[in-house]
């Protein structure tokens, strides 16, 4: 007989189905308005492209400097913090090298109103743009980048913070305090032609409007909502696929590429890409797993992590079918964190704490022998085989930052991979050994913390090694790729991104 917790994970799982939602749908139009501000000649248009997620804007105006605006703005009212994100192209070569889009936040709809904004001009000049009072001129602080790809617009108390990157490399930021803008305001994409007698349009991908974590949020008591994300490695491009209120986590892509499993609230679910709905998977006894699920090569079995509340809570690793079933003890001691299979499925690597210290283990699935492999003071995580299993990859704190690595499955000929600023976790293979995607924490987070809901950059690099080049850039952290995250085919990778409700 099934147990009553599990049956009511069961309606709750429906309930996601339906209700997964909850705050803005990006299968759709996000922006609650849009229109003209200010004596635009041309009128302006907003049109949304539901396949990619993309937003086309257009608009004509003379201007964004003086008393008055001119230009097309799509908006949504806020309160609080919040984080605006896109990806900005210009459409054409334009009739005016200081054409602007952007995002901008302003105090009201008015054509003088005080505003923020972060602006690109069709020349490639960036900028913070703000109005301090209603009918003043506009005052600058430029970017060091010109012409960036990405921009991200942050506001946190009275601090306005604008991000811009050129694709593939990290933020640079400058920033502005602006009391009078902490209210209630309209926030949203903008664009302004810089002549009132044309139009001009640019493309916005990836866009999102996030609320983070608030001030108080106690991590492991409070969670906010999760985006599961699917982006292709090539353009870049991301997809918000499904929406949950509550934390989902570590989306791991079947071998037939119809399916992910994610788990959620200590239970495992299979997500349907063709429906885009949740199914609880059955792991029977085996409800307090955490984000370390990961599949075999040949997709037949899963290995989970459960916290076994007769062993003080501890993390003890598990296999099981991947259709579910009753999961097997694999490791006598805990905790032990699950991170790989073997490609001849006969070894699971995992970090476990032993003797007070934190190093990376595998075992035989058959013989249950465990054999340790690394013995560096701090923390060894994130073990993966690479596929034709030559190696093993991990991430180590052993040089101060958290960088990663990589060693024969003996443990022998262990090397370091990467050497910047950056706390660099769970190096994933792609399918055919030749790329690495990694979450990487910005330098303020501790070495040995993943933390929730923080900036983070997923990047790629060379198996081999190499400089890593930024693919996404997202708010989230602990639970976002902690898991194998590749299609089958190689071409794209899923994630999970977080965000709180729109409306506090």
């Amino acid at each position: 007989m099934k147990s009553i917790k599990y049956l009511i994970t069961v309606l709750a799982a429906s309930l996601l189905s339906v209700y997964g939602s909850y705050a803005q749908d990006y299968s759709a139009n996000i922006f609650e308005g849009q229109g003209d501000v200010g004596s635009c000649a041309l009128k302006g248009d907003l049109q949304f492209v539901q396949q990619t997620q993309e937003y086309l804007l257009t608009g004509s105006g003379d201007n964004i400097w003086f008393g008055e605006d001119q230009l097309h703005f799509a908006w949504n009212k806020l309160s609080g913090d919040f984080i605006l994100q896109a990806d900005i192209t210009f459409i054409g070569e334009g009739s005016h090298e200081h054409r602007k889009a952007g995002w901008m936040i302003r105090q009201n709809l008015e054509t003088g109103s005080p505003h923020v904004s972060g602006t690109v001009h069709g020349d490639g000049l960036t900028s913070l743009q703000y109005r301090s009072v209603k009918g003043a001129v506009t005052s600058e602080r430029r970017s060091p980048l010109a012409a960036p790809d990405i921009i991200q617009f942050e506001r946190k108390g009275d601090i306005f913070i604008f991000s811009a990157a050129e694709r593939g490399k990290p933020f640079d930021t400058v920033m502005i305090r602006q009391p009078l803008l902490t209210g209630d305001v309209y926030a949203g994409l903008f664009i302004c032609s810089h002549d009132n007698t044309v139009t001009e349009s640019a493309r916005f991908t990836n866009v999102r409007i996030i609320r983070p974590a608030k001030d108080d949020f106690v991590p492991y008591r409070d969670y906010l909502g999760s985006n599961l994300e699917i982006m292709d490695v090539e353009t870049g491009i991301r997809k918000v696929i499904y929406q949950a209120p509550n934390s989902i986590q570590a989306p791991n892509w079947m071998q037939d590429g119809k399916y992910l499993i994610y788990n959620s609230e200590g239970f495992l679910y299979r997500f349907d890409l063709a429906t885009g709905k949740p199914e609880l998977i059955n792991s029977d006894f085996a409800t307090g797993n955490n984000n370390d699920h990961v599949l075999s090569f040949d997709g037949k079995m899963l290995g989970i992590s459960n916290h076994v509340a007769e062993e003080d809570n501890k993390s003890i690793i598990f296999t099981m079918p991947v259709g579910g079933g009753t999961p097997v003890r694999i490791t006598a001691k805990g905790p032990s964190y699950l991170h790989g299979w073997s490609p001849d499925d006969r070894y699971l690597t995992y970090t476990a704490e032993r003797g007070g210290n934190y190093d990376i283990y595998k075992v035989s699935v058959k013989k249950k022998k465990e054999i340790r492999l690394t013995d560096a003071p701090g923390l060894d995580d994130g073990s993966e085989y690479s596929p034709d299993g030559r190696y093993i990859y991990f991430n180590s704190a052993r040089t101060g930052t958290m960088q990663l690595w990589r060693m024969k499955p003996d443990g022998s000929e262990q090397e370091q991979l990467t050497f910047d600023r950056y706390n660099d976790w769970f190096p994933h293979l792609s399918p055919d050994g030749k790329q690495i995607v990694f979450l990487s924490f910005l330098p303020e987070v501790k070495a040995d913390d993943h933390p929730f809901y923080k900036h983070v950059y997923i990047r790629k690099m060379p198996a081999d090694g190499g400089t890593p080049i930024v693919i996404a850039y997202l708010y989230g952290g602990q639970g976002s790729i902690n898991v194998p995250s590749w299609s089958p085919d190689g071409r794209r990778i899923a994630f999970v991104s977080n965000s709180g409700p729109l409306s506090y």
